[in-house]
């Protein structure tokens, strides 16, 4: 018989700004699902649809593992830090030539809201637009 490793990892639900608890199943590091918190103050051991599949895209195979850059028209593999000032450059040129409003932030319902906050940060913050909009919406 082997030896599984086996975690309950507590965490905020990523489908909307509720702040439902669900307690994420990990197996040998693998994601295999989720499960409501029965103790949580917000969604009191239940979750709505949206929530029983929170996880499904953390092992999905078509999920991407590098960034990619095209390069002669085609999508490359890069490095982050390749692809990070690629983007870096690319927003500071078109703020600089066309102004911080021809830009605009989407924000991702599969962040946190501390992602998502961070993300308004440099929105307004270091390229100066509001133009920043998120999907999630009850």
């Amino acid at each position: 018989m082997q030896n599984l490793s086996y975690q309950s990892v507590g965490t905020v639900c990523i489908y909307c700004g509720a702040g439902c608890g669900l307690n994420v199943q990990v197996v040998d590091g693998h994601v295999t699902g989720v499960l409501p918190a029965r103790s949580h103050p917000v969604s009191q051991g239940q979750l709505c649809a949206k929530g029983w599949r929170a996880t499904d895209f953390v092992e999905h195979p078509d999920r991407l593992q590098t960034p990619l850059i095209r390069r002669h028209g085609a999508l490359e593999p890069a490095s982050w830090d390749e692809a990070l000032e690629l983007v870096a450059d690319r927003f500071a040129t078109v703020a600089r030539e066309t102004g911080p409003d021809s830009t605009a932030f989407l924000a991702s319902a599969k962040c946190s809201n501390e992602e998502n906050y961070l993300l308004q940060k440099l929105a307004r913050g270091v390229v100066g637009t509001n133009n920043i909009d998120h999907c999630a919406r009850l």
